[in-house]
């Protein structure tokens, strides 16, 4: 697969690299509202609701609540909306976007029957929405991560009866580490899917000492981010399963661009020497998203890992992410083979994204 093509059904106009290749724009990090599914689970499990929204509270803060409630007020026809999502791209010069549900929906304190429930409602509403737009929209869909006996039932539902390129996934659930052997039979699956896994963490596990000034997110997510991506290295995921479809948000947190401390202690620890090669080999069986906020956090990330394990992400439509994520790339300076591998490249390896936008053509 050249990864060469026309753009059609979008902006019109293509990212290009130094030998005029052309393709179309895939923003793989976007997500949906699903109001309905909430007040579904609100309303079969009122109790469990509840005590989620209290450890949200201790997490967050009582300032970051309420400023994300007013953002969420404030932006909910873009997270609920088809023609908004598709104007915005139009004014991004995005062509694709892959949409996963908003992680608020993970729901990882559900029982195993709600939990199930919850996961094939958001599988099947994430498909009817993209279907909307099929030549421009993909799909991603949800496994409860807390039953890990479950997840196979979840990902073929995800995959096989709802049509979605696969699922997000966080970065841990309960006593449920993304290291887990438990998940074995789940990371078996998706790699016979050729399934993407899109890593994407919901809160974090520092909990009252990310209360304020928002490091819930700003601290939390890359940390989270580090610590599910470290899981999967050090636990010998990769190692046992190395054809995964892998993509981590946020540019991976912290550990790309540090993960010569973990090499250190792969050397010089015995309890860290659990996988067959140094960590930061590892770093090429995954992808990262280009969220990462500014020009020289996108070059160090190129360089961490390769351009050509870079792909374009924008957060859609939360206000942590970035309204122009195609000028936020070209504005890294990495140069045009390197834009065109972010922009457009890399996703033509993605196949269940490519194809089926191959097939709407």
């Amino acid at each position: 697969m050249s990864g060469v093509n026309d753009v059609t059904g979008g902006t019109g106009v293509a990212a290009a690299g130094a030998d005029g290749a052309t393709g179309q724009i895939v923003d793989v990090h976007a997500h949906l509202l699903l109001p309905a599914l909430q007040g579904a689970v609100q309303g079969r499990d009122p109790e469990g609701f509840a005590a989620a929204g209290e450890l949200e509270a201790k997490r967050n803060g009582p300032e970051s609540l309420a400023a994300s409630g007013a953002m969420i007020k404030s932006r909910f026809p873009k997270l609920i909306s088809l023609d908004e999502r598709l104007a915005v791209m139009d004014a991004q010069g995005v062509d694709v976007q892959l949409v996963s549900p908003s992680p608020s929906h993970y729901y990882p304190w559900a029982g195993e029957e709600l939990a199930v429930w919850a996961a094939k409602e958001a599988n099947a509403a994430i498909a009817d929405h993209v279907a909307g737009a099929p030549g421009r929209l993909r799909g991603l869909g949800l496994v409860p991560l807390q039953h890990p006996h479950r997840l196979v039932e979840l990902l073929d539902d995800a995959v096989l009866a709802n049509g979605l390129a696969g699922v997000e996934l966080s970065s841990f659930a309960g006593d449920v580490e993304l290291s887990d052997v438990r998940l074995d039979d789940f990371w078996r699956r998706a790699e016979e899917l050729e399934a993407i896994v899109f890593l994407h963490p919901f809160g974090c596990s520092l909990d009252e000492r990310l209360d304020r000034f928002y490091l819930s997110n700003t601290v939390g997510q890359p940390a989270e981010n580090a610590a599910a991506i470290s899981h999967l290295i050090f636990g010998g995921v990769l190692d046992r399963f190395p054809n995964l479809v892998l993509i981590a948000a946020h540019g991976g947190g912290y550990l790309p661009t540090f993960i010569g401390r973990s090499d250190h202690a792969w050397e010089v620890r015995p309890e860290a020497r659990t996988c067959l090669r140094a960590p930061s080999t590892y770093l090429r069986q995954l992808s990262f998203d280009s969220l990462v906020h500014t020009p020289t956090a996108l070059r160090n990330l190129v360089t961490a890992v390769g351009a050509d394990r870079v792909l374009l992400g924008s957060d859609y439509p939360f206000d942590m992410g970035v309204e122009n994520p195609v000028e936020r790339v070209y504005d890294a300076e990495l140069g045009a083979d390197e834009e065109a591998q972010i922009l457009f490249g890399n996703a033509a390896r993605l196949p269940r994204v490519w194809n089926t936008v191959e097939a709407n053509r």
